[in-house]
This record gives C-alpha cells, structure tokens and sequence, in this order.
C-alpha cells in the first residue's frame, strides 16, 4: 500500500510513501542520457532524458518505484491489484512490461501533455521481469509542475484521468477515490460552528474539531481522503528548507507504522518516503528506521554517462548529539 503526492511551493515537489512488508534492497539511482535502455518489444533507447529516482537495480536494470526526469516529468507506480488489466501484444502499437513503464515515459517525454501523445499508442502487456519478479499489478501517478495525471491499465486499453488534487493511494480506481471526497466536504481546517440544532448549545472542548470524521485508518482510501485534505490545507512558505519538510509531514500523516497492518507474516511499514525537487534534480528520502533526511543531487553526476549511479540506502538512525 501505498501514497504519492505532487505539492507545490516556488518549486515544484513529487514523492510518495512506499509501504510493504519487506525490502528489495532499493536505492536512489541515477540513470545518464546515454544508458542504453532495452525493452522487450520496443528497439533499444540509448539516448533520453535523464532520471533520477528509487528503484531496485536487477542485473543492470533500474526498475523503478519512481522516478523525475531532467525536465521535471515525475512518475510513481502504485499497488493496483485486483483492479489492474493487462492486455496481450497488439500490432501497431507500443508493448510494453509494466516494469518498463516509467522507464518508457520518462526517457522521452518533457510534460504530461507529451506522455498524453505518447499513451494512446503504448499497450501495457503482462509480463514481469524474471521468475523472482513476476508481473506487478499497477496504476501510476504522472506530474509536472503544473498537471497530474492518473494512468490505470484496462482490458479496453489505458485509462487516462486528470487529476486535480495531485494525490494517489491504491485500490479503488482513481474516479472513485475522487468521488469519494465527496462524503467530506464539511470538513474544514476552522472550528466549527453549531449547525446541530439551535435549540441546544454545543462547545468546542478541543482545536481541530472542523475535521471531525476525517478518516485516519491504513486502508488505502481512508489514506486518500485523508492525504488530500492534508495536502489542500498545507500552508509552506517557499524556501527549499520549509517546503521538503512540509512535504514530509504531509506523507508523514498517512505513513504506516509497524504493528498497525498485521500480515501472515510480518507487518507491513512505510519502507521510505521519497521528495524530489522536481525543478533542481534533487532527491530527498527518509527510511523507517532513519528519519533524518538525505539528498542526492541529480546534477552533480555525469550525465552523460552511459552507467547508472547508484546510492545505498542510509537506513539506520542518525542522531544529532548536542552534548
């Protein structure tokens, strides 16, 4: 389960929680211009845009949780299962693994205007990468600075929703998550006024009483609603500093903690919450078990380089002493 967030201050900002029950060894990794991505259907790639994002790097392979590229274009891939319908090869257009999906986009699209273009042509087909890695049952998040798109694969071909809250969880579809702010709409950041019955008087005992009924279970669209009302009512102001930790804290509101979403066999957690300063190149991440924020910046590698840099994981805890 998961929850991606596209947020703006002066800068733009995208990144998601990705919760689970267990690691694959994920980092942040640079992919250059001139790494040569292979895809199962489609010829090679070996000149694109650059990307930096989290993945787990198989046999020289980025697979890709999420990721920005240069010019800003940022994609997350969500849990969808149940709801997620592939389709066979079709002739005439792209084929393309789930897995390469964000690879696909990002490599040679600038906004979501082009990856609109590129869409209507591109067939998402069941195939996962090797035994280990079978096929994952997705929907994705796709955003500039200006526009956020939802892309959820159908029997019919790829569902393609505007998204105006910028906000994704996983199950249900994208258009009844919408909706379903729908049965919130009283909630408000102010204190409350008595609408109950002007024949009894009613006072506020706490703060925060106007968001009353705000959901705040794990469930994934109890983590919507209460993401989207988290993001609306953020107030940042626009310095670099002010604006990833906000961007943090808003994630923060829906993380999983563990012990809360019990599994057969284990417990499910937010395994790292990722920011990136979609404008700069700039990838900010904190783990479970580390809180503190790391950056990696996009620019201060080559590339023009055909070898993708990777960066492990700081996941043990950081402690600031003062004496």
């Amino acid at each position: 389960m998961c929850t991606a967030v596209s947020y703006k201050t002066n800068d733009h900002y995208f990144g998601r929680n990705l919760d689970y029950d267990f690691s694959y060894q994920q980092s942040v990794t640079v992919t250059p211009r001139n790494y040569s991505f292979k895809f199962i259907h489609e010829v090679d790639l070996p000149s694109h845009f650059a990307i930096i994002g989290m993945a787990y790097v198989v046999d020289g392979y980025p697979l890709y949780y999420d990721a920005t590229n240069e010019k800003g274009l940022s994609m997350a891939g969500l849990n969808f299962v149940g709801n997620a319908k592939y389709r066979p090869f079709r002739f005439g257009m792209y084929n393309i693994a789930p897995y390469e999906f964000i690879p696909w986009v990002l490599s040679r699209c600038e906004n979501t205007i082009q990856a609109k273009e590129l869409l209507k042509n591109t067939n998402i087909i069941p195939q996962g990468f090797n035994e280990q890695l079978p096929v994952a049952e997705l929907h994705w998040m796709i955003c500039d600075s200006d526009t956020s798109i939802i892309v959820e694969p159908d029997i019919n071909g790829l569902l393609i929703h505007d998204d105006p809250i910028g906000v994704l969880t996983n199950n249900p579809p994208f258009d009844y998550q919408l909706f379903s702010l729908n049965n919130f709409c009283s909630l408000s950041p102010h204190e409350p006024v008595n609408r109950f019955s002007d024949k009894i008087k009613l006072e506020r005992y706490s703060r925060g009483l106007g968001a009353m009924g705000l959901p705040g279970d794990s469930s994934s669209q109890s983590r919507y609603v209460k993401a989207a009302f988290t993001k609306l009512n953020s107030v940042s102001s626009e310095s670099e500093s002010d604006s990833i930790s906000q961007f943090f804290h808003i994630l923060g509101s829906v993380e999983q903690i563990r012990g809360c979403v019990r599994l057969n066999d284990g417990y499910e957690i937010t395994l790292y919450s990722s920011c990136c300063n979609t404008d700069k190149g700039i990838y900010y991440y904190k783990t479970y078990k580390n809180s503190r924020i790391s950056a990696v910046y996009m620019h201060n590698e080559n590339l023009n380089s055909n070898d993708l840099k990777s960066f492990a994981l700081i996941a043990e805890q950081q402690i600031f002493c003062h004496n």
